[in-house]
Formats: C-alpha cells, structure tokens, sequence
C-alpha cells in the first residue's frame, strides 16, 4: 500500500489525526509503520508533500504535526550561506529563518511561517511549514552535459541547487548554453530538484543574451501572446475624426513633448499661458484607455505586467509598440487623444483651481532635456537660435518651475538627489562606460509639473469619495529615525524629533545642512534607507517623502498600469458620473490591483538593478589590478562597500582588511579594531584596487591601497 503516494498521504494523515497520536519524528513513524530502512527514502517523500501542502507542519525538534500555530504568508529570501527571512507584506521587519528550518524553500518562493521567537527591536525569528507558491517554475542557467544525462547551474546564486536534466529532455542543449530550464520537481533535504529544457538562449558571449537571460530570470516576457496581436488588427495608426467628438481641442495651442533622446513611449505634453497674474499650466496625458478597453486581452496582459521595464539595453513594454510608441505616443506632429489637467497657478506657486477633461492635441515640438537646459541653464546661443520661437516659452517653464518647486519646498518636500548609474553600450552591447545620470534644470521641471499634476488628481478625486488608485509613502519607522538621528550626530548635524516622529520639513533641512560636503551621498543614502517603500493603496494616507497629502500616478498609463486604471475612472465620472455598480465594482477589484502593481513595480526595479550590477561588472573586467578612490558606502559585520566616482561598487572581505581584527559598531555603521581602534566608517574616503570580479554573482572585490581618517577627510 505505500506505493500508491494518495494512499500513503491518506494513511499518515488517518493517523496523525487519531487521538492516540503525539508529535513523532519521521524515524518513529517509519518504526511504528514498520517501515524497512531501505524504504524510509519513500515515507520522507511523503512527509514532504505533505508539508508543501501545508496538511503537516513540522517542529524545531523535527517533529511531524497538524498546523497548530497561526501562520503567517510571505516571500522567502534566501541567503547564499543557508538562512534567509521571510519578508510579510505589513510587517515592518523580516523574519529570520535559520538554515535547518528552511524546509527546502527557495528563493521568492511565497511561504507559510510561524514565528517562534518575537525579539522586540530585532528580528523575530521563525521556521518554515510549508510552501504556498514555487517562484521558481523556471530558472535560467548554464546547461552542463554528463554522459547520460545533463544539469543546469542556475544563474541566480540564491538558488544553491543545480538542477537534475534527464537525457531525453535536454532539447540539444550543449555545455555551455544559457538555457531556460521547467522544473518538474523541486526534490527534498537529499534530492535535487529535476526538470526539463524549455528554451536554449545561447552563448553567454553572443550579444545579449546577458541581458535577456536576467530578463527570463525575472519571469519578465519577450512577447505578446495572440489574442493581444488579434485585438491590435482593429486598433487605427490614426486618431479617427469621430473619436475627437466631445474633446476639449487643444491643437492650436503651443504644445512641446521634454523627454530623454532615446525615449520613444512620449506620454506627457506641456502647455503653458499667463492671464494677468495667473499661469495656466496643461498637463496633457496620453489617453491609453480609448484604445486598452476594460477586460480585454491588452488590459488584462497590461495588468499581469503591470509596468514597463527599463533594462540597460531594451524596454520590455507594458504595452504593445503599436500602442507605446504609435498611436498612444504623443509624436510630433500628429493628432493624439489626451487627457489633460489644467491648472491655475498663482504668484505664490499655488494651484487655485483646475479641470480636468478628455481632449486632442498635436505637439508642435519633441523636445529633449539637453537641448531645453541649454536654453534654461546654459543659454547656448546654437540650441536657442534653432529653437528660437520657443525660447520664452522655456524660460516660462522654468518660472513656473521655480514656483511649484518653491511652495512644495516651503511645505518640507524632500528631495533625494542621489546620483543613478547611467551604462554606455558599445553595438555589441558591451559596457564600454559608467557615468552619474545627469539630472539638470529641464528634468527638474518636468518632474515638477508631473508632481503638480499627480497631486492635483488625486485631490479632486479624495474629496468626490469615489474608488481610486493612491500613491502612498507613510511616515517613517520612530525606531530607523532615531538611529539616524544618532548616526548623523557623528558627522556634526542634528535631526529634530518629537515624539519620536520626523517631519518631511525636518529631513529638508537636514538635506539642506549637509548639500556640499562630504557626508552628503552618505548621509541622503542612509536617510533614504531609512524611509519606507512607496506603493499603491486604495486608502490615501499621504506621501511622506513630499510632504504631500494626496498623492497618486497619474502621468504615466503607457507605462503604469496604475495611472491606466485611474484614466478610466476619471474618464467614466467625466463622461456620465459612476453608477453605485460601477462604484461597487472598482471598490472589488482595486485592491488587487494597488497590490499587483506593487508587486510588479518591485520585480521590475530589481530586474533594472541586476542588469546594471551585470555590465558593471563587465566594464570593470578591463580595469582588474587599476586603482581608483572611492568612498565606503556600506559597512557591514563581514567587510565594507566602497563606492567608486563613477557609481560602481565593490567589496572588501573582512579577512582583506589588515593589521587588526575588527569589530563590527551597528549603531556607528563602523568597524573597530580591537587593538588599534581604528576605524573603518561610512563616508571615509580610501583608495582601492580592483581584485577581482564574479559575472555571475554580479560581484566585484576591492582590496585596500589606501585609507583617510575620519568621515570624508
């Protein structure tokens, strides 16, 4: 009867549920079954399954139950060295796993925990029962040929088991190809996971296939699948004469796109005008949804996908190119469908009154954020005489800039200017260089009319009490804030607080106090870290980080799914008002939707972080053995990051760092030396050689050449 595994599950489950049974080890139920040693392999295969499918759970001394406890959902992360820690939306903490209770879960995998240990300021700590959801169905990596059969290391190195690949299911792969591998069975404590070649990728040297191999790591897709291609055959290149019907005309107003110069998915178009004292600002949006109908296959897919993702060499569109860059982009020249905010701005930067309506435009000018700071900032003489007949309308943008930034300043908006990575590709898409992004006057002024705009929205819609899409950033942790406010005291600054809380006005100054020196990138990384993620909420709860009440995404719906959704609430009160079913039915599906894009939002950041990380690396292969001078951007209790000039990071190992044995300060984010108390501190400036550099694990080693005393000395 144990060769039929229902049955098997069915008779350990009969008995586990009796009133004669105690919690038992898998060696006392192969011994009460009377099961011979050379089949216990076949009960524990059992056991697992039955755990996976949360109907056991098992406890710290190893024994098998029913779920007693009240667990808890969340994702696993997993640590190369064994551990890892279960992340629970909600909670302000991860779980810590320990290695031996990890119970074969994988990285990303969606788990259920039960916390054994609360630890007050610390992490509570936990043990796994089961696994709710596999995250890695697919995994891509290196496939290795063995005689009969095959075995694929997985490029994520969070993923510690290689994977089992029978002959026949090899698909030709050779060694060395980069492959997609279906797990059909992800093992146990002494069986690897097997599983089946479903795509060949190829070389690791042939042009990006890198790239797309973090890509397929992701889960991120390469196409549209045909039910969205049918749909696109009756979707018109050209806005049509009975579409514009009912639109506010907008086309013989002075309009100009401001973009980057490779950007082709151009969303957002400015206006601007003065009556007497007062600005009238437009704010003209792509109107996405005339064509991305509720329910169809293109909503659903923008939906599953959630966001557009900017990797360092290719957009994988939340939308299709027809869409994204066709008849939704706001191209020069062309009448397009908007949905447009206009805004009444006063003297003072305040916004005194706004509409917002459906309506066509047609941009007189794609601009690009160069050539416009070279008339704002640089009064390049070449750039304004070629755009001549738009100079003063430049330098209004930059008034009105000015004004919007000044009143949301005034209020304690921060702002992070930490520098981002911008990676320069040869044609073969090799790094051929890394630069700071160059964030200027003209990129400045277009987030400040995007903010206006988003803010503007979200207000009217807060106060008419309908189902909406809200960008929410709460109020920091009181515990993150007063460590920072102990860690900056070290550099000379103060962080005011009362009752434990930080205003958004606060950390403005603090920004403001330390703009210029040294400690800047350090201490605005550290602050920053110490905020809360930004998400999507149907509650509005304000956005700290702009010291704004009401906030959402508004500006963006070719490359958001949640300003999509939005337009099509604003768009259905504009037109006829929401019926108490309409209201009824966003109320039922909106959360799902703040929590999908969420989740996506966050795929998609990391998948953009990996693929950075990956060409650093790349880059920095032709410098091993140069030296360059960095600052220590992280101190951690197994060795320090040390920032480069140019954005790239890299390690020193703790073993690396000579003359003493140091000890790591959490609450100084700072290593000591035992003997010769000196220190290795966040901000310090050193000197470093390139040591070495692992691709795979997107890692890259320093050695010491050089330190400075101090913080920034």
């Amino acid at each position: 009867m144990y060769n039929i595994i229902e049955n098997r599950k069915k008779i350990i489950m009969d008995f586990v549920e009796s009133p004669m049974y105690v919690p038992m080890k898998a060696k006392e139920l192969a011994t009460f079954f009377g099961i011979e040693k050379a089949k216990r392999y076949e009960l524990n295969e059992v056991l697992q399954e039955l755990l996976l499918e949360g109907k056991l759970e098992i406890t710290k001394r190893g024994k098998y139950r029913k779920p007693e406890h009240n667990f808890l959902l969340g994702e696993f992360m997993a640590n190369q060295r064994g551990f890892g820690f279960v992340r629970v939306e909600g909670r302000e903490s991860d779980i810590f796993i320990p290695a031996e209770y990890v119970n074969n879960a994988m990285n990303g995998d969606t788990v259920k925990v039960v916390i054994d240990v609360e630890n007050g300021e610390k992490r509570a700590e936990g043990h796994i029962i089961g696994i709710e959801k596999h995250a890695n169905v697919q995994v891509v990596g290196y496939y290795q040929k063995n005689n009969r059969f095959g075995f694929v290391l997985p490029d994520n190195t969070k993923l510690f088991k290689d994977i089992y690949i029978p002959e026949t299911r090899g698909k030709g792969a050779k060694t060395g190809d980069k492959v997609v591998v279906e797990i059909t069975d992800f093992g146990g404590d002494k069986r690897k996971p097997e599983g089946k070649v479903v795509e060949i990728l190829g070389k690791n040297t042939d042009a990006g296939v890198d790239i797309l191999s973090i890509a397929k790591s992701f889960g991120l897709p390469e196409k549209f699948n045909e039910d969205v291609e049918n749909e696109l055959k009756s979707i018109p290149t050209k806005v049509l004469k009975k579409d514009i019907r009912g639109r506010v005309d907008f086309r013989d107003k002075v309009t100009v796109t401001i973009d980057g110069e490779d950007a082709k998915d151009l969303d957002d178009a400015i206006t601007l005008e003065k009556n007497g004292n007062i600005w009238h600002l437009g704010v003209h949006i792509a109107d996405v949804t005339h064509y991305v109908k509720e329910n169809t296959a293109l909503d659903k897919e923008a939906l599953h996908r959630a966001t557009s993702v900017y990797l360092v060499d290719r957009v994988i569109s939340m939308l299709p190119r027809k869409l994204s860059n066709g008849i939704c982009s706001l191209n020069q020249g062309e009448d397009r469908l908007a949905l447009s905010c206009i805004m009444e701005i006063d003297e003072k930067g305040n916004i005194i009154g706004h509409n917002i309506c459906e309506s066509v435009i047609n941009v007189n000018e794609r601009m690009t954020y160069t050539a416009v700071n070279e008339v704002i900032t640089d009064s390049n003489e070449d750039t304004k005489k070629r755009y001549a007949e738009y100079v003063d309308l430049f330098n209004d943008f930059k008034k009105v800039s000015d004004l919007l930034r000044g009143a949301r300043t005034k209020r304690g908006s921060i702002d992070f200017d930490l520098p981002e990575s911008k990676v320069i590709l040869d044609k073969n898409g090799k790094a051929v260089d890394i630069k700071p992004y160059d964030r200027n006057a003209a990129t400045k002024l277009i987030e400040d009319f995007m903010l206006a705009a988003n803010e503007t929205v979200a207000e009217d819609f807060f106060w008419q009490d309908i189902p909406f899409l809200y960008r929410v950033h709460e109020n920091p942790d009181p515990e993150k804030m007063k460590s920072l406010a102990i860690f900056i005291n070290n550099f000379g600054f103060t962080l005011r607080r009362k009752n434990d809380e930080v205003s958004p006005k606060e950390l403005q100054k603090l920004l403001a106090n330390i703009e210029g020196s040294d400690a800047e990138p350090i201490i605005s990384r550290i602050a920053l870290r110490s905020m809360k993620q930004a998400r999507y909420d149907t509650v509005c709860v304000g956005h700290f980080g702009l010291a704004a009440k009401y906030y959402t995404h508004f500006t963006s719906p070719i490359r958001r799914y949640p300003d999509l959704q939005i337009h099509r609430i604003i768009k259905e009160n504009i037109k006829k008002g929401l019926s108490s079913r309409r209201i009824e039915h966003y109320r039922a599906i909106l959360d799902s939707v703040a929590l999908q894009s969420s989740q996506m939002e966050r795929r998609a950041e990391e998948a953009e972080r990996e693929t950075v990380k990956y060409k650093k690396c790349e880059y920095m292969l032709n410098h091993i053995g140069e030296e360059f001078d960095g600052i220590i951007s992280g101190v951690t209790g197994f060795g320090i990051f040390v920032e480069l000039e140019n954005t790239v990071e890299g390690f020193i190992k703790m073993a690396d760092l000579e003359g003493d044995y140091f000890v790591y300060n959490e609450a100084g984010y700072e290593l000591v030396g035992e003997i010769t108390k000196k220190k290795f501190v966040l901000g310090q400036k050193v000197r470093v050689k390139v040591y070495d550099i692992d691709r795979l694990a997107k890692r890259i080693d320093f050695k010491l050449v050089k330190e400075k005393n101090g913080r920034g000395d």
